[in-house]
């Protein structure tokens, strides 16, 4: 957004960790910031400022611009990086949870895992949909919801996700709460384990 006389980004997240680890890959020394946002249910929300006409111009070169969030569209991401894209928003603006219930005798059901991503922008979950299928993920439909736009995998496609985003990822290149889950999920589920998925949980140790 444009600031005074200068352009500043602002980085926000309900969580901590996002933005210090930000802050690190920036060599940023700004202070990061805190407050209570209505936009997420009265959470804490953590911001990291940074006045920067360097950063702010090359960022708007790329496609980013002010107040973008309710009308981006699926930016141009060639198709060796879509995984790496992907997984850089649902780190940022996806969760990732599965319904489980028990059953007559008490054991542990594992009914589904399911991905939602959640944008302002209806335009950009539906070109990321798109783009999603020329991987061969079909299952995701889009749905309004109160503020946003949702949208959601279900099994079968939250499976093939985790595989695009993790198969060729750095430890360092993701955030291992959300990765938790689906490793979570994987241990209650074993008979939906694959070679490519034994090979990606084995290649990140959750600790």
């Amino acid at each position: 957004s444009p600031y005074m006389r200068g352009k500043y980004i602002q980085i926000t997240s309900v969580d901590k960790d996002s933005i210090i680890r930000i802050k690190s890959w920036l060599n940023s020394e700004h202070k990061i910031s805190s407050k209570k946002s209505n936009f997420t249910g009265g959470k804490i929300c953590f911001m990291l400022r940074i006045g920067s006409h360097k950063i702010y111009d090359d960022l708007f070169k790329l496609g980013l611009y002010p107040n973008k969030s309710l009308t981006i569209g699926f930016p141009k991401v060639p198709k060796k990086y879509i995984g790496h894209f992907v997984r850089g928003y649902f780190d940022g603006d996806g969760c990732v949870h599965f319904a489980r219930s028990k059953g007559k005798t008490r054991k542990l059901i594992i009914k589904r895992v399911r991905i939602i991503f959640t944008s302002g922008s209806k335009i950009f979950l539906e070109e990321m949909n798109k783009v999603l299928k020329t991987v061969g993920i079909y299952e995701g439909k889009i749905y309004p919801s109160k503020r946003s736009y949702q949208g959601i995998y279900n099994t079968k496609g939250s499976v093939k996700i985790f595989k695009l985003m993790y198969r060729y990822a750095s430890i360092n290149s993701f955030f291992m709460r959300k990765f938790k889950v689906f490793n979570n999920y994987f241990e209650l589920q074993p008979k939906v384990i694959d070679r490519s998925i034994r090979k990606i949980i084995n290649g990140h140790v959750v600790k």
